[in-house]
């Protein structure tokens, strides 16, 4: 018998749901995803690949400055702590983290620390791609949990470091939990650390300069994120442009769109011309 006052709520996005059923049903994350890019309208000529091409299950984990292991990507960026509240993910509506993230890393899905820690290699189509593209743009996101998971992969550094390619980050528009009390060279640091693996297995370590992995920093106007231009010259980097922005109330400022297109097209041609 069912309780005519009892509500149930379902969350997450329906995009999120029917990809993870696609995986599932096909057993393929490349499936998956040639499934889901048709059925949302994704141009054809763009191209969408896993970072990580298996069936393995992985589980996020993050190790903070004070030696702190959280599990889980929900728990580092926007914990719920059981409540069935939809997710916020503004740096002000969750508690602080206890310490800066030192780094992220990939655990075993039954893993809870640093014994279970596991280093899956990147895909070898996009090292393919990324050896061939004129450039490369690491978006506005979640610093260590949607961008940094990409670039701790082995290879993903190699392959970055040795190009000579046009490499733009995007700096987000304002702080969320991850990165509280960060500049724009924070974010730099943070992005080499990952592609150098400087805090995992010293066998995968990398020595790589700030300049070898970013070469150009594209600002939103009136974004919250101090830009630290001596700190970034200081890493290398002196190709600092503003953008015009639009304010979303969501996350504050965020790209305008048209603009953020045209100055990455007139920073590419300006780039190639000079080759």
């Amino acid at each position: 018998m069912v309780n005519a006052d009892f509500n149930a709520q379902l969350l997450g996005l329906i995009g999120n749901f029917f990809f993870a059923g696609a995986r599932i049903f096909f057993q393929s994350l490349d499936a998956a995803i040639f499934l889901f890019s048709r059925v949302s309208g994704i141009p054809t000529e763009s191209l969408v690949l896993p970072v990580i091409s298996t069936n393995d299950r992985l589980t996020l984990g993050c190790e903070l400055w004070d030696g702190t292991i959280i599990r889980g990507q929900n728990e580092i960026s926007h914990p719920t702590k059981g409540s069935m509240e939809p997710i916020n993910k503004e740096c002000s509506s969750v508690q602080a983290l206890p310490s800066r993230i030192k780094r992220v890393f990939y655990m075993s899905s039954e893993g809870k620390n640093l014994l279970h820690e596991v280093f899956p290699t990147a895909n070898p189509t996009v090292l393919e791609q990324l050896s061939e593209v004129d450039c490369i743009v690491y978006a506005m996101g979640s610093l260590f949990t949607s961008i940094c998971p990409s670039l701790v992969l082995l290879g993903i550094g190699e392959i970055i470091s040795s190009r000579s390619c046009l490499k733009v980050l995007l700096l987000n528009g304002s702080h969320d939990r991850e990165t509280s009390g960060f500049s724009a060279s924070c974010f730099v640091t943070a992005i080499t650390d990952a592609l150098n693996r400087t805090y995992g297995d010293s066998n995968n370590c990398l020595n790589n300069l700030p300049s070898d992995y970013i070469n150009a920093l594209l600002v939103p106007r009136d974004g919250q994120i101090p830009v630290d231009v001596q700190n970034l010259a200081a890493q290398g980097i002196f190709h600092v442009i503003t953008v015009d922005s639009i304010y979303d109330p969501k996350v504050g400022p965020t790209f305008d769109s048209k603009s953020l297109i045209k100055a990455l097209t007139d920073l590419i041609g300006e780039y190639m011309s000079m080759l």
